[in-house]
């Protein structure tokens, strides 16, 4: 199967990568047309798992092959510090800059601001492999792609859900929730195409992307999955996450 799909150019696999996230997040937002919440501990068990499984594809799918790709192409490290730095602060500015006083406006600015960068990753990180660098494959590509989709789940319905309570409609509520995700597929081909037509600016990208979903996971995903009572609990499936992604990066990779 793996075989099959690597016949595919990288830009129709970040497309169709980042449909699928889009599609995840359609599927969250689409709740709002079953239930008026859901339970807590479901939604943060999967927030915990997806910041173990972001964190770990941002070291073996980004980092990891940012490094790499600056010493075969002979190039400062520089560039992979500045990419970090940067994709932080993209995440960081970008919340300063939409400092509404509505919370649910805050939420919706926030959830479709950092799926830009999560998009660009999955593009990237499907770009890269043209250059065989060591994590920069297939699998690896598809395990962020559907590490970043879990965690979109409950963002789509984390949107369309509230707006329900503050009296939009079903249909409504959704449309706007799904719409959140909707700059995944934009910016996953985007990221694919700069990776593959400019080889020297990869690094930058790779660990750009990586900053910013280290940013993300760091002030949204574990902030709000420790705000249940079972905080423990909750750590540990953010490592089962981790553990998870690594082992099927290092045995399938």
């Amino acid at each position: 199967m793996i075989d099959y799909i690597e016949t595919f150019n990288p830009i129709l696999l970040a497309l169709l990568s980042t449909l699928f996230t889009f599609f995840v997040t359609s599927l969250g937002a689409s709740l709002v047309f079953l239930f008026k919440n859901i339970k807590k501990d479901v939604m943060d068990i999967s927030l915990s798992v997806s910041s173990g499984i972001m964190l770990a594809a941002s070291f073996f799918s980004l980092l990891n092959p940012s490094i790499e790709l600056t010493n075969k192409l002979n190039i400062s490290l520089i560039y992979v510090f500045l990419g970090f730095i940067l994709g932080g602060l993209l995440i960081l500015i970008g919340n300063k800059i939409h400092n509404s006083n509505n919370k649910l406006s805050n939420l919706i600015f926030s959830i479709t601001l950092h799926n830009i960068p999560e998009g660009l990753a999955i593009g990237v990180a499907f770009g890269s492999i043209l250059y065989g660098l060591e994590g920069a494959n297939i699998t690896s590509a598809l395990l962020l792609a559907l590490g970043i989709g879990i965690q979109n789940f409950p963002e789509g319905s984390a949107i369309s859900l509230p707006l329900r309570r503050e009296g939009l409609s079903r249909t409504k509520s959704f449309i706007i929730g799904s719409l959140s995700g909707i700059v995944e597929p934009i910016s996953g081909v985007i990221g694919a195409i700069l990776a593959i037509q400019i080889q020297y600016i990869l690094p930058f990208l790779l660990s750009f992307a990586a900053g910013a979903m280290i940013y993300v996971v760091n002030i949204e995903l574990i902030p709000e999955s420790q705000t249940n009572e079972k905080k423990d609990l909750m750590a540990f499936f953010s490592i089962i996450g981790f553990l998870l992604m690594m082992i099927l990066d290092v045995t399938l990779g």
